[in-house]
């Protein structure tokens, strides 16, 4: 009995002793609005940021849609390949996976944990399909100078493994990742997300004080308290901007007011500091907030040029590497970027027209572009050029039957010349 009556008079220390300082983490968790240690960041908890799923989805999903051909080089020019290899890298890698799935889980994890791993299963010389790997079941080691992967009971040499990591360690071996490399960003973006649902849940009420004759003794101060409760909660069901307090009560604002600590401003500062962190423009994360016509047009170029391009190289470079072997120089792969820059209808027409005309393009190459049936005619096969661009120091380079022209008798003493600086008669000159 008396270890119960000692348990039942124990009490905590008052929070009025000077012995325990009351910080301001403790003040804040006092009022339910958090504090103590910030979030802990992981791959699954930085997805919850918008502006990093964003960013992860928006690389992804960009680099699993860019065509990627398999070429050969010819005496005439590179031709593009068909058959089994084809498939397995243009269409479906292996018999569960598409392209775009296989590209999308290989780009995720190449912009969360920073590796992207692909097995490539090989049927003698050839390629039988690929396969993903989870970096985060993999185990990378040196051996005799040599890479090995480690995945579900099996080791793979690094010829048959495609590797991307987002930024390799001295070692060459481990790697950093960008999730891991932005984490204070990311952790400030979930403490402000969890403050913001903190305030919100309260119904966008900060914590108040109230003011005024307090009654006596513990119920009548829980009652107090449950009025001004209830007249706050009425408040808001009646959707008005007064609150009926007791007389002689007053209540004081002693939270933080988001508008006047700038959260907005902050949470706004975060997603263009993760777009640093991607180094995307902060337009793809649908962030307009400096976003005009010329510079989103011109972020479009950057985005191409700077960021998709060099890693389209990398996997490319990666895959003619573990493919076709080292020495190879006849076989390659190279995504078609222009996929990206595709423009509108009546601009692609323009474009494909140039290139028609300026003997860049067949016409059943343009065709093949804009996915429309070959032309049978072999007429469609051949390249042409306008009639007025004509070799230096020649009249015509075409005669009027589609043979050579004819080149013009060098003028001698017989035949008139007629100075450049003389106006003539259009009527009087023979064509």
């Amino acid at each position: 009995m008396a270890s119960k009556k000692g348990k039942a008079e124990r009490r905590s220390t008052s929070l009025e002793s000077e012995t325990v300082p009351i910080s301001a983490t403790n003040f804040m968790e006092f009022f339910g609005m958090g504090g103590g240690a910030l979030p802990t960041v992981s791959i699954e908890t930085a997805l919850k940021v918008p502006a990093v799923q964003a960013a992860v989805s928006f690389l992804s999903r960009t680099l699993a849609t860019l065509p990627l051909h398999v070429y050969k080089t010819t005496d005439r020019g590179p031709e593009r390949l068909g058959g089994k290899l084809a498939v397995v890298l243009e269409e479906n890698p292996n018999e569960e996976m598409d392209t775009s799935k296989f590209r999308r889980f290989f780009w995720e994890q190449v912009f969360t944990g920073g590796r992207g791993l692909a097995w490539i299963e090989r049927k003698g010389a050839g390629v039988e399909a690929l396969w993903p790997i989870d970096p985060g079941s993999c185990s990378i080691r040196r051996r005799g100078g040599r890479l090995f992967y480690s995945f579900e009971g099996r080791e793979y040499p690094a010829t048959d493994v495609i590797d991307i990591p987002y930024m390799l360690k001295r070692n060459l071996v481990q790697h950093r990742g960008p999730i891991a490399m932005a984490e204070k960003a990311i952790q400030l973006a979930l403490a402000m997300n969890d403050y913001a649902s903190n305030f919100f849940a309260g119904g966008g009420v900060p914590p108040l004080a109230l003011e005024g004759p307090m009654p006596a003794g513990g119920k009548a101060m829980q009652r107090a308290r449950e009025d001004i409760h209830r007249a706050v909660r009425q408040a808001q069901k009646d959707n008005l901007p007064v609150i009926h307090l007791p007389p002689g009560y007053k209540l004081t604002q002693v939270g933080y007011d988001p508008a006047k600590g700038q959260m907005t401003e902050a949470r706004l500062y975060q997603v263009q500091e993760i777009a640093r962190a991607y180094q995307i423009p902060p337009n793809f994360l649908q962030d307009l907030s400096r976003a005009t016509f010329s510079n989103v047009e011109q972020n479009d170029l950057y985005l191409v040029k700077h960021l998709v391009s060099q890693w389209a190289t990398a996997l490319e470079g990666e895959m003619n590497l573990k493919i076709f072997g080292r020495m190879n120089t006849r076989r390659y792969v190279r995504h078609y970027l222009d996929g990206l820059m595709r423009g509108d209808f009546k601009s692609r027409l323009e474009a494909l027209a140039t290139g028609v005309n300026s003997a860049l393009l067949t016409p059943n190459e343009g065709r093949e572009i804009e996915g429309r049936p070959r032309d049978p005619n072999p007429a469609a096969d051949r390249l042409y050029i306008q009639g007025a661009t004509v070799a230096i120091g020649t009249s015509s380079a075409i005669g009027h039957n589609g043979g050579p022209a004819l080149d013009e008798p060098a003028p001698n003493d017989n035949q008139t010349q007629v100075s450049d600086d003389i106006d003539t008669d259009p009527e009087t000159e023979t064509g």
